[in-house]
């Protein structure tokens, strides 16, 4: 280890921890992962073991009183999020935690609160905030490329639903699939929600809805420059990961479509196709997960502020949970009638 790295614990390593024990492992050259926390000893082995870090442990508490680490990877169970981060912030540590912090606003403040006494930075796991697509959708309207945003429309659908005992415990689609497209309409229109309004069906799996969640959803948002957006979600596109957006403004229009395997088109006598989008979300935005951990390394080593605050994540939640509000009440619900502050 040079002294220009970055000493990093990695709390969960399950799907998404992996992916972050590759980059910090192997990627990011000022990254240094020193040790793999789990609560199952053999995914914290299996995963050391794949990426070359030398220490294990089931407690995740090692990780946070270790005195070489300086920062920590949280990728556990979001029930487990705000109680990481406050002990993280009292121990010191610059803290990266994936999304959401928790499900619950008063969790999320004092975990907030924690971090602010302590002096440390925070970074929320939005990754698609550093997605080459949606960063030039952004620009664009943030230059003035299309003149006034007037409309803004983001399709965001999986290819196949997750299992139904992680749906019992993910917050609902809306704290779960929707934050990340609620994040990324504040993201791509630099405009604060005001209102939203939120419809819901379960029209795939009976099982979610017994399951108390939704499917298939269509929220309106009223921004507070007074343009309009749609998200629209479905937790099953046949044909693989949908995800598209578009700003519509006084000037122009800016656009992203899906990402393909290959940009090759096969020209027939009775048709023209070509391969279906890319299936996977790990496929889709492996680039921008990569992205998003090099920039909080540097904000790190920098001293630089957080790429992605945790009161912008906090934002999202108070979105999920209007969002839920509106589709039990069947009525728009303003933003401050969740969050008065």
């Amino acid at each position: 280890m040079t002294k220009a790295q970055l000493p990093i614990g990695l709390i969960g390593a399950g799907r998404i921890g992996r992916v972050h024990a590759q980059h910090l492992s192997h990627r990011i050259a000022r990254a240094k992962l020193l040790m793999v926390s789990d609560i199952c000893e053999e995914s914290a082995q299996q995963c050391a073991a794949q990426f070359d870090v030398e220490q294990t442990t089931t407690d995740y508490r090692r990780v946070l009183e270790h005195p070489d680490i300086r920062a920590v990877v949280i990728c556990s169970s979001t029930d487990t999020h705000a109680q990481i981060i406050e002990e993280a912030a009292e121990c010191g540590k610059q803290i990266f935690c994936e999304k959401p912090i928790d499900h619950g606003l008063d969790k999320i403040d004092r975990a907030l609160q924690s971090v602010e006494r302590a002096d440390v930075l925070l970074q929320i796991g939005f990754n698609r905030r550093f997605d080459a697509n949606f960063r030039r959708i952004r620009d664009a309207v943030v230059q003035g490329e299309i003149g006034n945003p007037h409309l803004l429309h983001i399709i965001s659908r999986d290819p196949s639903p997750p299992p139904i005992e992680y749906v019992k415990v993910s917050g609902g689609l809306f704290l779960d699939m929707t934050i990340h497209d609620l994040d990324m309409a504040r993201y791509l229109m630099g405009q604060e929600v005001e209102e939203i309004y939120a419809s819901g069906a379960v029209l795939i799996d009976p099982a979610i809805g017994e399951a108390g969640d939704l499917d298939t959803a269509v929220i309106v948002l009223k921004f507070a420059g007074g343009a309009i957006g749609t998200i629209d979600n479905s937790r099953q596109a046949v044909y693989g990961y949908d995800q598209r957006a578009e700003v519509f403004g006084s000037g122009g229009s800016v656009q992203t479509g899906n990402n393909w395997p290959n940009q090759v088109t096969v020209l027939g006598r009775k048709s023209v196709t070509r391969d279906l989008p890319l299936n996977f979300f790990m496929e889709r935005y492996l680039d921008s997960y990569l992205d998003e951990m090099r920039q909080f390394v540097e904000a790190v080593v920098t001293g630089g502020p957080s790429p992605m605050s945790g009161q912008e994540g906090r934002i999202s939640v108070v979105m999920g949970l209007a969002a839920w509000k509106s589709h039990q009440e069947n009525r728009p619900v303003r933003l401050d009638e969740i969050d008065p502050v």
